[in-house]
């Protein structure tokens, strides 16, 4: 049988009017989600069918406002042991069918209280289709939430104060302030991860291959890192525009200097690329979801793939530089979603190959990232 559980009566009668505001003055009307507020951020959409609490608590969503395409969100309650960081780092969140209701019966609280706990806000009850479909149309951009006031003028110019995400630096906002260490401390090969906002599975996907992990701070030197002796780097995930990032930049060319192993995902890969000269720019939209078709040049094959980001590597900008190698492009929009370097030992992917949530398609490349390191 199953058991449903319902969230505190408080939340219940707690839904009041809400209101979504687009800076292009398009107003949707719904009920309120989460805390009694106002929030504010980019605009942007995930098509996966499920994973909202990872998808909640992914860094790299920091500063936005996330339009879940999923119709029913909620229904299966939170789960202490799947966040993918310590709290909630989207701005808000846009549903069309919020759920009290929870029947998963391994859930330790429902969705709305552990919005309410974390003070964000969000709002259902909106033709989610409608503001999809608007925002592939005409592109990102800023919005406003509130469940508190519903006075247009008030909103539009709080909303205009908003900046763009194009020229943000936001991995102070979500890496670790102090180094530590994650993994096996038996595990004989050390990876030095720079942490510019990484999901909690990423650092199990290493683990797994029996490295021994320290996490750093997303600003911290080379000369601060090498004191450990590592064997090799990882440039994680996060959120931002990669091209304003010049000091994290640096750090990676001297870290390519060093001759050892480097594995870059997300925001790591586009890193990456800038150390090397290839430019990245902001997309229309994005890529986020789980079910993206990239296809491995190398080996020839597809993999359906997990992936949120906003910003992109320069397809022509990449095709001018003689020693990197295209491995991936996405099927889609044939952007570029990995590449290598051909006389070093580095190499990097768009999408999230730790898929939380998402296949299992690209797991490889943690295994053969530590096969990599001597």
């Amino acid at each position: 049988m199953i058991q449903l559980n319902v969230s505190k009566p408080t939340s219940l009668v707690n839904r009041k009017k809400a209101i979504l505001l687009l800076d292009n003055d398009t107003v949707f009307y719904g009920k309120s989600v989460g805390k009694i507020g106002t929030s504010t951020g980019e605009i942007c959409f995930n098509t996966g069918m499920t994973g909202y609490q990872e998808i909640f608590t992914d860094p790299s969503y920091y500063g936005q406002l996330v339009i879940m395409n999923n119709v029913h969100i909620g229904n299966y309650g939170i789960k202490n042991t799947e966040f993918e960081s310590g709290n909630i780092k989207v701005e808000g969140v846009i549903l069309k069918s919020f759920s009290h209701i929870f029947s998963r019966a391994g859930a330790d609280e429902s969705l709305q209280n552990y919005l309410e706990r974390n003070h964000k806000v969000g709002i259902s009850d909106i033709d989610t289709r409608a503001l999809v479909r608007h925002i592939r149309d005409k592109g990102a951009m800023n919005a406003i939430i509130s469940s508190e006031t519903d006075d247009l003028h008030y909103l539009k110019e709080k909303l205009a104060s908003v900046p763009r995400m194009a020229g943000l630096e936001l991995s102070s906002k979500v890496s670790t302030q102090k180094a530590y260490l994650y993994g096996s401390d038996s595990a004989q090969k050390r990876v030095a991860v720079l942490d510019y906002g990484i999901k909690e599975n990423i650092l199990r996907c290493l683990a797994h291959e029996e490295l021994q992990l320290l996490v750093f701070p997303y600003n911290t030197t080379l000369k601060e890192i090498e004191k450990w002796e590592p064997h090799a780097y990882h440039l994680s995930n996060g959120p931002g525009d990669p091209s304003v990032m010049k000091k994290e930049i640096q750090v990676i060319q001297e870290i390519m200097q060093t001759g050892k192993p480097v594995f870059g995902i997300c925001l790591g890969h586009q890193l990456l690329a800038e150390s090397i000269g290839i430019e990245t720019f902001k997309m229309k939209n994005g890529h986020r979801g789980i079910n993206h078709p990239v296809k491995n040049l190398i080996s020839g094959k597809s993999e359906i793939t997990s992936q949120n980001h906003g910003f992109a590597v320069s397809a022509e900008a990449i095709k001018k530089h003689k020693d990197v190698e295209v491995t991936h492009i996405n099927l889609n929009d044939n952007t570029i979603e990995g590449f290598r370097l051909k006389n070093r030992p580095i190499y990097c992917v768009q999408y999230h190959p730790e898929a939380a949530p998402g296949p299992w398609d690209s797991r490889y490349l943690f295994r053969q990232f530590a096969e990599m390191i001597s």
